[in-house]
């Protein structure tokens, strides 16, 4: 009967190791501000995070590369579910240091984001240093981060893990959290 604390703990670490890794930025911390070079539908400009957060919320994911396969999900899943984000005000913004040279047709392919939200170049991933949201066996490549970020600047909510089934509902919950706090 000794086996059983054992047991216990070891499945106690088990899943504290499949838990998400969580980023450096918490809820309450003050988001980094930003511009980047972003593209939307295919067309160049640059994204403001200060001129977006006067519009509402921001949910900020950054994604490791352009056209890699869960890439190419997550955003896809983000292009689904853009209406939904629109209800609450929110902007949606992709940002990746990798396969820069790609994101305009990224950004307006229809399994991709089929231009319904833009995606910004963070070249040497800069701004991802800043979230805390750097792939650690790549570095030069963002980890797969979100961020919801209110409206005053601050975080309302983390969300890092590298499964891209997961960031579209945890950071429309974020979202409806915060309209639902006004």
């Amino acid at each position: 009967m000794r086996r059983f604390p054992v047991i216990a703990a070891l499945a106690a670490c088990a899943a504290a190791f499949a838990l998400p890794a969580s980023a450096a930025l918490e809820a309450g911390a003050k988001a980094p501000d930003f511009s980047a070079p972003a593209y939307l539908a295919g067309k160049p400009f640059t994204f403001k995070l200060a001129d977006a957060l006067k519009k509402g919320p921001v949910v900020v994911y950054f994604f490791p590369a352009a056209h890699t396969p869960g890439c190419n999900l997550e955003a896809h899943l983000f292009s689904e579910a853009i209406g939904k984000f629109k209800a609450e005000h929110a902007t949606v913004i992709g940002v990746t240091a990798g396969n820069i040279d790609q994101l305009a047709d990224f950004s307006k392919e229809t399994e991709h984001c089929g231009g319904k939200f833009a995606v910004a170049a963070d070249p040497g991933a800069k701004i991802a240093a800043q979230y805390d949201a750097v792939l650690d066996k790549k570095p030069e490549w963002s980890n797969r981060t979100s961020y919801a970020i209110a409206p005053d600047g601050s975080v309302a909510a983390v969300h890092s893990d590298l499964n891209p089934n997961l960031h579209v509902n945890a950071m429309l919950d974020a979202v409806k959290a915060l309209e639902a706090g006004k």
